[in-house]
């Protein structure tokens, strides 16, 4: 166990060498990579102890579905941590989520089936399905409301939602599987989904300059380019996590000292916690990778003790 400590801090103090890109993460002209071997650094293969966990799904039910003739609202998955909804309109639909003082807004995709997690935990929700009307102006096209009590608390993070969008055909499913299978331990599988994503995403600056409000990730799209930005590189690390039982939630937020706007990832285990660039950790607590910044290289100043970092949204 401490050798996997030492092991991964080790890789990510050596990633932390090159630059940061204006608006999300950072990248090199080579697409950079982790050096750590895919079976998760000096832990043994012998004697194979991790067990994944089985794939939970997210699903949208016509029949338990609520709403009118432009939105259908499916409340029937609230203890699993999420809700679906499907809208067919001829404008721009927002989905407003609100729990006590907070408050989540989302691009809704039309004419097909989207989840959205109840990241907020227990407690009483109410949703409001926007319709544009002109400009910055909506109305609400259909509200409704829940009492959630969550059958887990890492249930909103176990499955897929709008923003790390997969099946269990998926392409980055199948090969979380095969690295699940090679894995000796929960922690070198987590070393393995990184090194792999790592080595084989490079940080696309076309994109990170072009790309558009309300911009949703294909995890399987991302593995097939080998190429994105932030919030790929933090949603397909989420899915194939995921995928295998590890509970990972995909974070929005703030780097210091530039402001950076960013999103990366924290993922769960007994054995590790809340971990900075730099892989620090904390027992039974979440912990935080950055993969962007450690496929691509990062200006040193983004390594520190994790307080450099300021988490906004979770999905």
């Amino acid at each position: 166990m401490t050798n996997i400590k030492q092991t991964i801090k080790k890789i990510l103090l050596l990633l932390a060498v090159c630059m940061l890109i204006t608006g999300c993460g950072s990248a090199s002209s080579d697409g950079g990579g982790s050096s750590a071997p895919a079976d998760g650094g000096d832990v043994e293969k012998e004697g194979v102890s991790f067990e994944p966990g089985s794939f939970q799904d997210s699903v949208f039910d016509p029949g338990a579905a609520q709403g009118n003739a432009e939105v259908q609202v499916d409340l029937s998955h609230t203890a699993q941590g999420y809700i679906a909804l499907q809208c067919s309109t001829d404008a721009r639909v927002k989905l407003q989520v609100f729990k006590g003082e907070d408050t989540y807004v989302y691009d809704v995709v039309q004419d097909v089936p989207q989840i959205f997690p109840l990241q907020l935990g227990d407690g009483d929700y109410t949703f409001k399905v926007m319709k544009n009307v002109e400009g910055n102006k909506y109305f609400e096209l259909y509200g409704c409301s829940a009492s959630v009590a969550l059958a887990d608390q890492f249930e909103p993070f176990i499955r897929p939602n709008q923003y790390s969008n997969y099946a269990q055909d998926s392409a980055c499913v199948e090969r979380a599987a095969q690295l699940a299978q090679e894995a000796s331990s929960e922690e070198a599988f987590v070393m393995a989904v990184y090194d792999e994503v790592c080595k084989s995403v490079k940080y696309d600056r076309e994109k990170a300059a072009t790309v558009e409000s309300g911009y949703i990730p294909d995890p399987d799209s991302t593995l097939a380019e080998g190429k994105g930005i932030c919030i790929d590189y933090a949603a397909l690390g989420a899915a194939m996590l995921r995928s295998q039982g590890i509970p990972t939630k995909i974070v929005f937020g703030y780097v210091q000292p530039d402001d950076l706007y960013h999103a990366w990832n924290m993922f769960y285990t007994q054995e590790n916690g809340w971990t900075t660039v730099e892989f620090s950790v904390t027992p039974g607590d979440w912990s935080r990778v950055d993969l962007t910044f450690s496929a691509n290289g990062a200006d040193g100043k983004f390594i520190g003790d994790g307080s450099n970092y300021t988490d906004v949204y979770y999905y």
